[in-house]
């Protein structure tokens, strides 16, 4: 059993993102283990909207030093949402 709430993480607010999201298109960090099925399906249920596609991608981390060591921040999962034009996902709209 597949709980929506933990497929979608945050949504992402960015400069690129909102430029997106004029578009239809919906930012989100997810899951790394979820699917595009399951994504879909979170989106659709928790915010009542119809998601026409959805684009995953995997974004690697960035290197970071503290004082002597160096490492990398995690990677993380995004997922871009599509949305018929007459439909919108009220979470964004104050952002």
């Amino acid at each position: 059993m597949i709980i929506y709430e933990k497929v979608l993480i945050e949504p992402v607010l960015s400069e690129k993102a909102n430029n997106l999201r004029e578009e239809g298109k919906y930012v989100f960090r997810v899951d790394p283990s979820a699917t595009k099925i399951q994504i879909k399906e979170a989106v659709r249920r928790l915010f009542n909207v119809h998601p026409i596609s959805c684009s995953v991608m995997v974004v690697g981390g960035k290197p970071k030093r503290q004082r002597n060591r160096s490492g990398y921040t995690s990677n993380w999962k995004k997922a871009i949402i599509r949305l018929p034009k007459d439909e919108k996902i009220s979470l964004f709209e104050g952002v």
